[in-house]
């Protein structure tokens, strides 16, 4: 807890000399997304609108809807665009492909689209990744909220009205945010790192090699983990960072040393996944929530589970679901990470220790693999292959954080 404290006073000591009210906008990027009618014409460039078209409804698509969604974001970026440009700001346009030299370019930002877009800038805009300590903020318009929930974007009502939203952040009038990000250490005999798949484009990327370099790990840590060198990922995980076989069929095997103990936990399972407070509404519930039949299955099956105070305990399960779910949230600048392991098998020997917690919060994870065929996954966007023998340390640095701009 105490090393929690003093994470928190170092975030609040970096981000101490950025005010609202200094913060000057003159140059805003903004990153569209890839939508759907996009992606097929990257997958098919041989094929004209019409042929195109003809093959998404010879596969059962709705094009006309796909047609619709792309018109409703392309329409709704214009805005957007515009309303940076009418209080005076010069505006680029970017998609996936955003260099250092355009991130470094921009004041301002501006993922429009989901949730997706604003992983894929926030990845992009990391002091790892741009060689720089500069903080560039950034701030998500949803474009579609009808259909998209948008948790890391502005509220919905701006929306249908980003004006409102670009003036005020030009006059000054917003918050900082501050979300802990995770960073991702390679262990191992060399400091090299295999090549990364860029998910959101499926091509295969080459900047960690010139990006970072490896260095010589301090004696206690080269002993504890045996390993020599250790270089870190450009990447930084905004939700969380995902270990894990290729095959979800397939079982996991990792082991896991929790905040540098003498313990090592062994476990199979169907992958970890390592998130932040920004992350504790994404993925981090989808594994760990429970419904109100689980509640009601659980009651029931107590001793007195015909009792009228559990049939009324019975009567609340909604209720008892939605408050146990609640509270996996936790804040989005928390310092600490929660660790889940995905269906752990509790039987015989596993896990080892038996004492193991499938989900606990941490400062640092260190990972060893003894998978087949497994990958380490940054925000579902950057995979890297992780299998036997593979090491990775995962934590939280107050220099990592990413800055941006919340309006309510």
């Amino acid at each position: 807890m105490l090393k929690s404290k003093q994470l928190l006073q170092q975030f609040s000591k970096e981000y101490a000399k950025f005010t609202p009210t200094n913060f000057k906008l003159k140059r805003a990027l903004v990153v569209t997304k890839l939508s759907r009618y996009e992606f097929e014409q990257l997958r098919h460039p041989e094929l004209s609108p019409d042929q195109l078209q003809q093959k998404l409804r010879d596969r059962g698509t709705d094009v006309e809807m796909v047609l619709h969604l792309h018109k409703v974001h392309k329409d709704f970026e214009r805005r957007v665009v515009k309303s940076f440009q009418d209080v005076g700001c010069e505006v680029k346009l970017s998609s996936s492909s955003l260099s250092k030299d355009v991130m470094s370019w921009a004041d301002v930002i501006v993922p429009v689209g989901g949730d997706g877009t604003f992983l894929l800038s926030a990845g992009r805009a990391s002091p790892l990744f741009a060689l720089s300590q500069q903080k560039t903020p950034i701030v998500g318009f949803n474009s579609d909220p009808l259909h998209s929930e948008g948790r890391l974007m502005l509220p919905k009502h701006y929306s249908d009205n980003p004006a409102d939203a670009v003036s005020r952040i030009k006059s000054g009038d917003f918050k900082w945010m501050h979300r802990s990000r995770v960073r991702t250490t390679m262990l191992g005999s060399n400091g090299e790192i295999p090549e990364s798949t860029d998910l959101f484009r499926h091509t295969e990327v080459k900047m960690e090699q010139v990006t970072t370099a490896p260095e010589m790990l301090d004696k206690d840590m080269a002993h504890k983990y045996k390993a020599k060198m250790k270089r870190i990922l450009p990447y930084l995980a905004l939700n969380e960072v995902f270990i894990g076989e290729h095959l979800s069929a397939r079982v996991s095997h990792l082991q896991l040393v929790l905040d540098h103990q003498d313990v090592v936990n062994k476990t199979k399972c169907s992958g970890l996944c390592v998130s932040t407070g920004t992350g504790s509404t994404s993925w981090h519930t989808s594994i760990n929530r429970i419904t109100s039949k689980d509640v009601d299955d659980l009651l029931r099956s107590l001793p007195n589970g015909s009792s009228e105070d559990v049939m009324l305990l019975r009567q609340n399960a909604e209720e008892i679901a939605q408050r146990y779910n609640q509270g996996l949230l936790f804040a989005p600048d928390d310092p600490r990470l929660c660790y889940s392991i995905r269906e752990q098998i509790c039987v015989g020997v596993w896990p080892s220790p038996k004492t193991f917690k499938e989900r606990d919060f941490v400062q640092t994870v260190f990972v060893k693999s003894h998978c087949i065929d497994a990958n380490l996954v940054i925000d579902g966007s950057i995979s890297f292959p992780f299998n036997d023998g593979a090491k990775a340390l995962l934590e939280v640095h107050p220099k990592d954080a990413l800055l941006t701009i919340a309006l309510d």
